[in-house]
């Protein structure tokens, strides 16, 4: 029997298990990547990112309560109105109090499947269409959903921090952990652009954007270097992060 025929008989290895995929995005996140651009599945890492949203939710619904989240979120906003025109303004609170949970339930749901085709199309475009890496679009799509777990640990310690609040009204909605330079800061005398940027650049950001750039590398092979898929993760996230801090400051 040839060598040929040997080899094609031989039992070709699995890969990894899903837990040991799971856990190896926390330990071992290039061999956990490699293996997830050579088997590409997404449904386990997506349905706990959404069971994870829907938990926050309901914590929130439990401990916080909607009505406080409405009104921290319109904090600063009514800081600037006189009387007559927060009274004006109440009507228009009432109704946001009441769609606020069920927008908060359905973009737990969609949010993540959602953000990350969009993601993983601009991906597309930079890593395969501009640097002419071969990487496909499930495997970008798989890359997000795995580099979403950090996103797990998050929830958890958010929620511990919002138990451990002895006051529901001193859990900050905004900025729930101090991950990040906008946990000290004033959010109502400082720079709406400078704290959006601060609060942007949170280390849960910055470990899923390495995540993702070490996943590319694995998908893009020798055609692609760790700094190029750091630069294609990084750039659209820049330009991204800065409109949305020039429109808090805009219409904060």
């Amino acid at each position: 029997m040839s060598p040929e025929n040997i080899s094609a008989i031989e039992p070709q290895p699995s890969g990894m298990s899903e837990l040991s995929r799971l856990s190896g995005v926390f330990f071992e996140p290039t061999k956990a990547f490699e293996d997830i651009a050579a088997r590409p599945n997404f449904w386990v890492p997506l349905i706990l990112t959404i069971l994870a949203g829907i938990v926050f939710c309901a914590a929130i619904s439990s401990r916080i309560g909607w009505d406080r989240v409405v009104n921290q979120t319109n904090e600063s906003r009514f800081a600037k109105m006189t009387p007559d025109q927060r009274a004006a303004a109440e009507p228009g609170t009432e109704i946001q109090k009441k769609f606020t949970p069920v927008a908060a339930y359905v973009f737990s749901v969609l949010g993540p499947p959602f953000g990350y085709l969009i993601g993983s199309l601009v991906l597309l475009g930079i890593v395969s269409g501009i640097m002419s890496a071969p990487v496909k679009y499930k495997q970008i799509f798989c890359i997000f959903c795995y580099s979403g777990m950090p996103g797990l640990i998050f929830v958890v310690l958010a929620i511990v921090v919002m138990f451990l609040k002895a006051n529901p009204d001193d859990f900050n909605m905004r900025n729930p952990l101090a991950f990040n330079a906008g946990a000290f800061m004033d959010p109502q005398t400082s720079s709406k652009f400078l704290y959006a940027l601060a609060t942007s650049l949170d280390l849960f950001a910055i470990w899923k954007i390495w995540l993702i750039a070490v996943g590319l590398k694995a998908a893009g092979g020798k055609k692609l270097s760790f700094s190029g898929a750091l630069t294609a993760v990084v750039l659209p996230w820049a330009i991204l992060t800065l409109i949305g801090a020039a429109f808090a400051g805009f219409t904060g």
